[in-house]
């Protein structure tokens, strides 16, 4: 959820009508958002649990600022990477923070990882919108490689693109190279031949939509990114989800084999379907996604899907949450922003569903919602769970 346009009928017929809309449902699932735990830190360095909701204090007491981020695990640590915010707004004022853990209950603060820049030519020059960072590894080249939502300062959200950075060490720093949109001049492996020809406006968003209108609008310069994440695959492979078409449509692309470009080869996942916040996995050779709809700030309900492979078909599977009727419509008060593997003893395919609990009128307040992913007919669920550790991975299934 950020500040983009909203793909709600009502805002796009109105700019205003985002805010009104999303001040709106904000204000009513917050009455109804279920009990978080308490809000007092706990002591740093001394977690032994989950507290979703919760204030989660690093190792210098401070509420950990990493939102919209992900998790790499490299040579038996722990390094999530995140969104710094503030007070002062929703814009990036700092950069990406990093903090390390060896538990997934206590972090350490690691600093900064990739720094905003003073030079007001930079694409990533203070007040742009940086969202989303994730950081792969790439074995072959010995980089790590983080992909991330940019926005260029001054331009909203119409710049809608993918940046890179690379860094020699985990924790960084990491240096900026480069944005763009991806695929420019490049048919999804999915588009029909008749999605690749000019047709006429049907004044029906959403039929054009699934009809290739706006992947064709984007074809020459490239297509849309925003809200993403990275997958990489158990042959090495790795892949960039996210949400384009102006929010309306999904987008898987292969990476380069050094990660740090696009090879052209890409589809598009559940055309018109107005999903953002992508997180993917994958267990028993099956590939799970979990996203959300387009409410601006205000939570709704989570999607989920799979497929027997990244390039498709994708089939619908619902809403993952089992809660009551409010739980259920907010995610817990919550988007997704990475789903971690987590190779728990006797369970190898272990998960944790990674959420934020966004905070848009005091941005570094921003909470964190971690539940065990569970499964019912080899669908994912989520249940609320007000303290968890990781021994639940090791309860028998429901």
């Amino acid at each position: 959820m950020k500040t983009q346009p909203n793909p709600n009928p009502l805002a796009l017929l109105h700019p205003a009508g985002l805010v009104i809309f999303a001040s709106l449902a904000l204000a009513l699932v917050v009455a109804g958002a279920p009990a978080a735990a308490a809000d007092a830190p706990g002591k740093a360095g001394n977690l032994g649990n989950f507290a979703p909701g919760a204030i989660w204090p690093d190792n210098k007491g401070a509420h950990i600022n990493a939102h919209g981020g992900g998790i790499l695990l490299h040579d038996g640590v722990y390094y999530w990477f995140g969104e710094h915010r503030s007070k002062r707004g929703n814009s990036a004022q700092t950069g990406v923070h990093v903090y390390s853990s060896k538990d997934l209950y206590n972090w350490k603060d690691e600093g900064v990882a990739l720094r905003m820049s003073d030079d007001p030519k930079s694409d990533i020059t203070k007040g742009c919108f940086l969202e989303r960072p994730k950081v792969i590894y790439n074995a072959k080249t010995g980089k790590f490689v983080m992909w991330f939502h940019l926005e260029l300062k001054g331009r909203g959200y119409e710049a809608a693109r993918a940046g890179l950075a690379v860094a020699d060490k985990p924790a960084g720093p990491y240096r900026y190279i480069k944005s763009l949109r991806t695929n420019a001049g490049s048919w999804p492996l999915n588009a029909t031949a008749a999605e690749k020809r000019d047709q006429p406006d049907t004044n029906q968003r959403k039929k054009d939509i699934i009809g290739g209108k706006f992947m064709r609008r984007d074809f020459a310069g490239g297509q849309m990114v925003r809200d993403m994440t990275l997958f990489v695959d158990d042959d090495a492979k790795a892949y960039l989800i996210c949400a384009s078409e102006d929010n309306q449509t999904l987008h898987i692309s292969e990476l380069s084999d050094d990660y740090q470009s696009f090879t052209g080869k890409w589809t598009r996942l559940l055309p018109g379907e107005l999903n953002e916040a992508p997180a993917m996995f994958k267990k028993d050779g099956k590939y799970y996604l979990i996203s959300s709809g387009c409410t601006g700030w205000a939570p709704n309900a989570a999607r989920s899907a799979t497929a027997p492979s990244i390039w498709g078909p994708w089939k619908n599977l619902g809403n993952p949450c089992r809660g009551n009727k409010e739980q259920n419509a907010t995610t817990f008060e919550s988007q997704a922003t990475y789903v971690l593997p987590v190779p728990v003893a006797g369970k190898p395919d272990s998960f944790i569903y990674m959420g934020d609990r966004w905070r848009p009128n005091n941005p570094v307040d921003g909470r964190y919602i971690w539940l065990p992913i569970e499964w019912e007919n080899d669908k994912p669920v989520l249940r609320w769970r007000d303290k968890w550790d990781l021994s639940v991975f090791k309860e028998p299934s429901k």
